[in-house]
């Protein structure tokens, strides 16, 4: 839809950037830290591990000063559970509340508002062991972790998330570090961790309500808008399939407090469902989100496919992680869209139809707490990195959020990943989404000097102008 008038950005836009603790702290083992699935978990021979990272843990300081020299409203970050309750239950170490309060300060000082995610794929190794989310007893711990976040940093804290991309944990949790070793990993058992986590998630939220009236929670899921592969009917029903399976089904719970109903159903014909009890039920209408916020790469595309389908996905679909499931829908490569030198697809126009479809779904304002381009960055002789391509990936997105917002859609926030060069979970180092190129090699952590690269500039001078300028 085109405009006679566009709207602009609100005059209090929380723009930003984001990290996750694993992939940036490094100190994997210091001050009293436990282990995590990601400091356990086999890693390619070929990329880096996440035991030293981008050394945050150490240079907090000097990067939130580039975060502030760069105008952040708001620095979306992780918090480990295994800083905090090294086993997962237990015993509190200090020295961990004091590395988050110390963070949040440092924020605060700055005026930058601290966006604090509970949980982002580092679940406590020990708990793993047990049978992850498996078991009942890690979605209990869960809770407990939530309720000492609130107890000590709370009155310092407006915004939480609760659970970074459940469902990408859930639909591929081999390729990102947290398929639990203990469980049997069959689809079965993945959704009961789901339901476990959705248990989890929506007490947390009441008890972010009851603890902390002043501050707004809500979950963070990888969202996703799919498109129908022709103007078949049977292409359309497929991309709903996609679309509940994927996006909706945890949402919906979030929201609603309850399961969506064409997920419910393939659940249930696959002999998947979850145990849901009376109990579950209850709890999932007492905890309700003030806000969804979601991260935003990419949009999917399904086809028909039918029981008796040999293939469910495009020829090269190992490159990808979108694929197919027979008699649910065929994934399948858009031919308007261009890929990233990772095999992304690239669509600023879809990041605009998803704003759309979750606002009109859901009714409840948006922030976008990850959406960034992943390359291959090259730190000239002079310590620049001109990362046009960087430059022009964000204009496009951030033109297609500002028509969401001439569209209705209620946005308050955008925090693109990443705030600053960390360890991709897929590729490691080489494959960098940062403002600030963080110099180290895979194996050669060399002095992890800080640069600026062009889109650093460029970011800041649209932060300066609210979006005018792009």
């Amino acid at each position: 839809m085109e405009y006679y008038e566009y709207a602009s950005f609100p005059e209090n836009f929380l723009w930003g950037g984001s990290t996750s603790a694993y992939q940036v702290e490094g100190a994997y083992n210091e001050d009293g830290k436990g282990l995590s699935v990601q400091d356990t978990k086999e890693v390619n021979t070929e990329i880096t591990d996440f035991k030293v990272a981008s050394d945050h843990y150490h240079h907090y300081k000097e990067d939130i000063a580039l975060f502030a020299e760069m105008g952040f409203k708001a620095y979306r970050f992780s918090i480990a559970w295994t800083r905090i309750i090294p086993n997962g239950t237990g015993e509190i170490n200090e020295k961990g509340i004091e590395f988050y309060s110390n963070i949040i300060d440092e924020c605060l000082k700055y005026g930058i508002e601290p966006i604090v995610t509970m949980y982002h794929f580092d679940l406590p190794d020990v708990l793993n062991k047990l049978g992850g989310w498996s078991v009942p007893e890690t979605s209990a711990a869960f809770v407990e972790y939530g309720r000492i976040l609130f107890e000590h940093l709370g009155d310092k804290v407006n915004y939480w998330l609760t659970i970074n991309e459940q469902n990408m944990m859930i639909l591929h949790g081999s390729a990102i570090g947290t398929a639990n070793d203990k469980a049997s990993n069959v689809k079965k058992d993945l959704y009961q961790q789901n339901h476990y986590m959705l248990v989890a998630q929506s007490k947390v939220m009441k008890m972010c309500h009851d603890m902390c009236p002043h501050a707004k929670i809500g979950p963070a899921p990888n969202i996703s808008e799919v498109y129908p592969e022709t103007a078949d009917p049977k292409d359309f029903i497929a991309a709903q399939n996609l679309n509940a399976i994927r996006n909706w089904l945890y949402l919906d719970v979030a929201v609603y407090g309850r399961y969506n109903p064409i997920a419910l159903a393939y659940l249930k014909d696959r002999g998947y469902a979850p145990e849901i009890t009376e109990e579950d039920l209850e709890v999932f209408k007492s905890g309700k989100p003030d806000f969804i916020a979601f991260n935003y790469y990419n949009t999917s595309t399904a086809a028909h496919s039918s029981f008796k389908d040999k293939v469910v996905g495009p020829e090269d679909g190992d490159q990808q992680i979108e694929l197919g499931e027979k008699g649910v829908y065929k994934a399948v490569y858009n031919q308007y869209l261009e890929r990233t030198n990772f095999n992304w697809e690239i669509d600023p126009v879809g990041f605009r139809a998803t704003l759309r479809s979750v606002y009109e779904r859901y009714g409840l304002p948006i922030i976008i707490t990850e959406n960034g381009l992943g390359e291959f960055d090259e730190l000239t002789s002079d310590k620049k990195v001109h990362d046009q391509y960087r430059i022009d990936y964000l204009k496009a997105h951030i033109s297609e959020m500002k028509l969401a917002i001439s569209d209705g859609v209620d946005v308050f926030g955008f925090c693109p990943w990443s705030a600053i060069d960390l360890i991709s979970t897929h590729s490691g180092v080489k494959k960098r989404y940062g403002f600030i190129y963080v110099d180290r090699d895979e194996f050669n952590l060399k002095e992890m000097n800080r640069y600026k690269k062009d889109s650093f500039y460029w970011y800041k001078q649209v932060i300066e102008m609210n979006g005018k300028v792009l």
